[in-house]
């Protein structure tokens, strides 16, 4: 995959997964769990909006496609750790460990890609 079409794939999943709580809280919750700070589910939500917006807005240019790389691998391996870490234990829903995968699968995709 280019990296452009992979910044945009993952600039859209980004996008949609950090719309998600900020639109419908209540079905997100029944899915991943109560959250107990909404301010902190609103913080990584919108985070995500600006990361997946930043990734499909630039896609197609050489500095464009280079940010985009550094934000996804950045992104994925971050919420990768984060999913791992607290989902094994218990802390939060196993469902977490589906976003662990998907995560795993934007990794391995920016780090075959061609830089």
């Amino acid at each position: 995959m280019t990296p452009a079409r992979l910044a945009r794939a993952q600039g859209g999943f980004h996008v949609l997964s950090g719309v998600w709580p900020l639109v419908n809280r209540r079905s997100f919750e029944a899915i991943t769990g109560p959250k107990a700070d909404v301010w902190l589910l609103q913080t990584v939500s919108g985070l995500l909006v600006v990361i997946g917006w930043a990734q499909t807005r630039g896609a197609g240019t050489d500095a464009g496609d280079a940010l985009a790389r550094r934000l996804g691998i950045g992104t994925a391996a971050t919420l990768l750790v984060v999913d791992v870490s607290y989902a094994v234990p218990g802390r939060i829903r196993r469902i977490y460990l589906l976003d662990a995968a998907f995560q795993a699968l934007w990794l391995t995709a920016w780090l075959r890609a061609r830089p």
